[in-house]
């Protein structure tokens, strides 16, 4: 049945679906069934895979979840035909708990009181036949042993009997919550005493939005304001009359002037205000962060996954500048491996001043270790830094390094890190994030993936929204991006090699002291001497594994060692040896991969491996760019309207992506100024890390907020 429901919601076989499942279980990963089985899924790719993934989990959480209801309504001997029927039916967990409501196990309520002082006969002759007097009737259920001493008190004993039996009602339920999710709206207004401190909600201080309009990073930033106690927020529907209504008329109850319509009216209200409103209210405010969460880590996800995928500036002497003010601009020299070469502090901003002496250092070092790239961090101090770099290259036209300004998000929580530690047991911490910083720019990925994916900075509200859902996705992107990638795995960091399909922590350090103990590899079948590296990681992870020089020249690209017969049969096939292969586009396009296909290799797996041979261990990085900030523009106070800069993407939004353009505050293109045209997702246009042109429009130095447009004529 699940296979049938994933296979319904991504419109493909359920075949497919059916072996993609099984691959799963059986400990494949994403990665590896996207590229190496095609044949059994039908090609179904990363994303859809995640996606069958993710609802695979859902799924199977739901089935558990049911399997228990149905065993407890079934212990209590409630388990009608129907009711077990709507309960095997039920495709969300919200429906299956609207079911179960009434069957859960519950503190004594007011009814259930009621109830034990028998007055539950009263209530069911009233809502029966209305023509009786209530508080005639009432005298006969009189019970003062129980609390039940006048005819106030039965009459509302009976009242909530009804409320509590109508609220328990799961269709009921289901069409109050449909309205209120139609009709109700989420207001906020500023906590008194609040609105300087809370300044950066101002936009929020007395606000409503319908709930079906409600924009994910919106409810977030209302949250955000509400933890922070700046912001009261509410739901409120649209009319409690016509809410009331939809209830009368389910529960059959009309007000027809007869004697006990008064009293039933307030049952309808009670049931709608005092039981269903409240509940609906919590569970709805719940599904909407829910959304708000699932959204937004999407959009968290696809930064982290442009991030990673940023083109790599190579193999190339770099240096690292962490710029400081009071405590100095620390400096990491690394060579084209990232080994480090050379470490130091220079003070060339206030209060020492030493800028034409830390220039000349500077200069030196460039010369002696000749460094080809210089890469800033780009906090505090970053531009006054790179004015400094720039006038020092001014000066030594001789030194033909690149200045680039990257982002050192997660550089600090790198440098206090364990790894850092064994790394660089000697360095100070704020060294370890210079080398950082140089290793960033040389190869972002191969750095980046020993930080804590959220400590890299890709969202607003990352810290606001379910951490364990969070980092579930961020790591699969992690993982994704690795292995689209590939890793040569006589240079890798351990943290680079657990990344990689079917390998942990463990295998990857294993990885690491074999090769440290016993040299390079020189083939991929000799990782099966590595301990705990089993026949199912090597499996999972040898074509995602490259070495560059080895013995065998096809273990340097993406083609499967367990395809190596198919090329055997190319080679046999062109009379040529593999060295001769491997790069020609040309020869490679005169084959028919079809001629090569067989019981075991299908079409998909034997076109792939020509794309490999065509362009072997290929890297689907774009080609590396830098963007050039507006020279002498080092501050926020220093922006006017109409400016025209170029900036870099540092983090795309539902509502438009912030831009860096070298102040120190990322400023805003909204949605509506991406483009010349209607844009219905930012994402059809920008991507974090692009390069752009951007005018700036408003600048609000009180709230530290910067408005830019990417319009030709904004």
């Amino acid at each position: 049945m699940i296979e049938q429901i994933l296979a319904q919601e991504l419109a493909v076989s359920s075949s497919m679906v059916a072996a993609a499942v099984k691959l799963l279980d059986e400990g494949c990963t994403v990665p590896f069934i996207a590229r190496y089985r095609k044949e059994a899924t039908g090609g179904l790719d990363d994303t859809q895979l995640r996606t069958l993934e993710e609802r695979l989990r859902y799924l199977r959480e739901l089935e558990d979840r049911r399997s228990v209801i149905l065993a407890s309504v079934g212990e209590q001997d409630k388990l009608t035909p129907d009711l077990e029927k709507a309960i095997t039916s039920a495709k969300t967990k919200t429906e299956l708990e609207d079911l179960y409501l009434p069957y859960k196990p519950k503190r004594r309520t007011k009814g259930e009181i009621a109830k034990e002082a028998g007055i539950e006969p009263l209530a069911n002759r009233l809502y029966q036949d209305p023509n009786q007097d209530p508080e005639t009737l009432a005298t006969q259920f009189l019970n003062p042993e129980k609390g039940f001493g006048d005819v106030r008190a039965v009459l509302d004993g009976a009242r909530y009997i009804l409320m509590e039996r109508f609220a328990e009602d799961a269709g009921l339920i289901g069409k109050m919550r449909k309205y209120l999710a139609q009709t109700g709206a989420v207001t906020s207004k500023v906590v008194e005493g609040k609105e300087q401190e809370g300044i950066k909600f101002s936009d929020y201080f007395a606000y409503d939005e319908p709930l079906s309009k409600m924009a994910p990073h919106r409810f977030l930033a209302l949250l955000r304001g509400q933890n922070l106690g700046f912001l009261q927020l509410n739901l409120v529907e649209g009319d409690t009359d016509q809410a009331c209504g939809l209830i009368g008329q389910h529960v059959r109850i009309q007000n027809r002037n007869r004697p006990a319509d008064s009293w039933l009216d307030k049952v309808v209200r009670g049931t709608w205000s005092i039981k269903i409103k409240p509940h609906l209210e919590t569970d709805l405010m719940s599904e909407l962060r829910g959304h708000a969460e699932t959204a937004s880590i999407r959009v968290f996800a696809t930064n982290l996954k442009d991030l990673l995928l940023a083109p790599p500036a190579g193999k190339k002497v770099t240096m690292g500048l962490d710029p400081g003010i009071r405590t100095g601009v620390k400096l990491a020299i690394v060579d084209a491996t990232g080994k480090l070469l050379q470490t130091s502090t220079l003070y060339p901003h206030a209060p020492q001043h030493q800028w034409q002496q830390g220039q000349d250092q500077l200069a030196r070092f460039c010369k002696q270790f000749g460094v080809e790239l210089i890469s800033i961090g780009n906090g505090t101090a970053s531009r006054e830094t790179e004015k400094w770099v720039a006038d020092m290259l001014q000066d030594h036209p001789d030194i033909r390094a690149q200045k680039v300004v990257v982002s050192e998000a997660g550089a600090s929580v790198y440098s206090a890190s364990a790894l850092a530690a064994a790394e660089f047991p000697e360095l100070d911490v704020s060294l370890r994030g210079a080398v950082s910083i140089a290793r960033r720019l040389q190869d972002p990925l191969a750095e980046l993936v020993k930080i804590e994916p959220k400590a890299i900075g890709v969202g607003q509200y990352q810290h606001d929204v379910n951490q364990t859902d969070l980092n579930r996705s961020l790591d699969a992107v992690v993982e994704d991006c690795v292995n689209a990638v590939g890793v040569e795995v006589n240079t890798a960091s351990a943290p680079l090699l657990s990344r990689v399909s079917g390998l942990n922590k463990t295998t990857a350090q294993n990885i690491v002291a074999f090769r440290d103990e016993n040299g390079p590899f020189k083939e991929r079948k000799n990782l099966t001497k590595v301990p705990r590296l089993g026949a199912k990681a090597f499996e999972q992870a040898a074509g995602f594994l490259r070495i560059q020089g080895g013995k065998n020249p096809l273990d340097a690209s993406g083609v499967h060692p367990e395809s190596y017969p198919v090329v055997e049969r190319v080679l046999k096939v062109v009379g040529r040896p593999i060295t001769q292969v491997m790069g020609n586009a040309d020869l490679i396009k005169q084959l028919n991969p079809r001629d090569f296909t067989d019981g075991q290799f299908g079409l998909p797996t034997v076109q792939d491996i020509f794309l490999e041979l065509a362009k072997p261990g290929r890297d689907p990085r774009p080609e590396f760019k830098t963007a050039q900030f507006k020279e002498g523009l080092e501050s926020m106070d220093q922006l006017q309207p109409g400016m025209v800069l170029e900036g870099v993407v540092t983090n795309v939004t539902h509502f438009g992506a912030f831009v860096d353009v070298g102040v120190h505050q990322d400023g805003l293109v909204h949605i509506s100024h991406l483009a010349d045209r209607f844009v219905k997702d930012p994402r059809e246009v920008v991507k974090a890390g692009q390069i752009v042109k951007v005018t700036v429009l408003e600048v609000d130095l009180k709230r530290k907020r910067v408005s830019l447009s990417m319009k030709k004529n904004p």
